[in-house]
Order: C-alpha cells, then structure tokens, then sequence
C-alpha cells in the first residue's frame, strides 16, 4: 500500500513545504484539492495546478494529484494544458482524481448556467476525460462530445510516460451498485471510493464489496490504458503508530493500494497540526 497526505489547510508556502516535508518523512503522494469557495468554508482555496507546479520543482519522488479535480467545471482544453504542464514539470508524477464537482461550491453557484444536475455533470465529465484521452495522442483531433464540440485541436507534446492515470470517483452502494458510474472508473487507472449520499469514508468492508465488484466485471469494460489499477481510500490515520498500521492493513486486505490520509475540520485542523501529522511519516505494515 502506497500512503498520501492531503494539504487540506495553509498558504501556498505553506502548501509547498508541507509537500516538500512529506517527501521527507516517506510518504508517497502529495495531494492538494480543487474548488473556488465553499459555502462557508474558512480556508482559501488555490489554484491547484499552480500549486502542484511548485511543488513539482521542489520534490523528486512523490506522486501529486489533487482530491479530486472537478471536471465539469473544467475547460477540458485548459484541463489538458495544465495537466500536461505539471505532468512535465514533475517527470510523470501525476495523477488525475476526477470527479462530478460538489454543487456548493461557487463556480456552480455563482455562475448561472452551471451544470448542477448529478446526470449533466456525470456526462460532462465523461466529455472532459475523453477529450483528455484524445489529447494525449499527439494528432489533430475534433472533439463531439454529449455537451461539449470543439474544432481541431492537437497538443504535439505528449505526457512524460504517454498517459496521465486518472482515478474517477467509484459512488458505492452495496445494495445497488450503480453499474455505469463503476464502469466508468474501470475505463481507467483507478477509483476513489465513495458511499452512496453521504460524505463518509467508506470502511474496510465497503471497500471489500467495491473491489469484489470491480474484480467481476473488469473483463466486460475496455480500457483506456492497460496499466495497473489503483483503489484510493481516504480516512484520518491514528497518531498511534500501532493503531495506524492496523487501520491502513484492514483496508490493503480489503484491496485498496492506497491510502490519502485526510484532514478536514475547519474547527479543529491548522497548517501546523498538517505538519506535524506529516513529520509522523506513514504507518509501517
């Protein structure tokens, strides 16, 4: 199992060393977030893109992402711009959790004609990820879309190892497993589990019936690339070592290859509470 820290709260200086720190202490992802402002949420929100292109400059080793971007509220053509630039920047080491957006944040909500419907944005987003896809090839290409047409575009230079991984989020029901959201993440090089309605991080066991799932139906989906597949779960890991390391075990024996240890609580969370839960380094299994 690899272990990523989320950069949930700081400045951009902040942000920066924080990744810088991770890097030091064994932790194998930096991951920052994407949205504008959200309802009444304390913390500025930055660029992630600018943010993940210093941190390229000052690390060596470490993936870098952001959970997650928010597709439909993307330009896939500026996606694709950006996301190459960092993808260079950093010799290959990032990668593309990509979801529908939340619809509180302000790029929704204060722009009239913003996609809020969770269909509109599934299919936009499916629109983004294609586009994605044809820009990494390197040829001239016109996009036709559900939502989204374009003339000729054509990016000569293509991502450092030919594709950028991108990790759609899995929306998990074990009563109901909701086929085409699942597929779409197998089309690709992993999945960001999440419960059905709610913003709770799934356990252990839900994990366990998502990759059961995956697993089942991998051989009917075909892929957009032939790489491995990641699992990404999230969740607050125990100061306590022990207590860390049996809670990162239960999910690798659940299937997840990832953990992105995720901090939160505008009431309780700092920059300096974010480094020092770095400087504790990643749970040995």
């Amino acid at each position: 199992m690899k272990f990523g820290f989320i950069g949930s709260f700081g400045t951009p200086a902040q942000q920066v060393a924080l990744a810088r720190e991770c890097e030091e202490h064994g932790w194998d992802g930096y991951f920052t977030w994407d949205a504008i402002s959200m309802g009444d949420w304390p913390s500025a929100t930055w660029d992630p893109f600018g943010l993940l292109s210093a941190v390229a400059t000052v690390t060596e080793r470490i993936t870098l992402g952001a959970m997650v971007f928010a597709g439909p509220r993307h330009r896939p053509w500026e996606l694709a711009q950006r996301a190459l630039t960092v993808d260079h920047l950093s010799g290959g080491r990032l990668v593309l959790p990509m979801g529908v957006g939340v619809t509180i944040d302000q790029a929704f909500t204060s722009v009239p004609g913003q996609p809020t419907g969770l269909r509109e944005r599934a299919e936009l987003l499916d629109d983004v990820l294609t586009f994605l896809a044809e820009s990494w090839k390197g040829e001239p290409f016109e996009f036709q879309g559900t939502h989204l047409s374009t003339g000729e575009f054509r990016f000569p230079e293509p991502p450092v190892n030919g594709h950028i991984p991108v990790w759609p989020v899995g929306v998990w029901d074990a009563h109901n497993p909701p086929a085409k959201n699942l597929r779409r993440a197998l089309r690709w090089d992993g999945v960001v589990p999440q419960l059905r309605g709610t913003e709770d991080e799934p356990l252990p066991n839900a994990v366990a019936g998502l990759t059961e799932w995956l697993a089942t139906h991998r051989d009917n989906v075909e892929r957009v690339s032939d790489g491995p597949f990641d699992v990404v779960a999230q969740g607050k890991l125990s100061p306590d070592p022990a207590v860390a390391a049996d809670q990162a075990r239960a999910m690798a024996d659940a299937g997840a290859t990832w953990w992105i240890d995720s901090w939160w609580d505008p009431a309780t969370v700092t920059p300096e509470l974010l480094l020092e839960k770095v400087r504790q380094g990643p749970p040995t299994l």
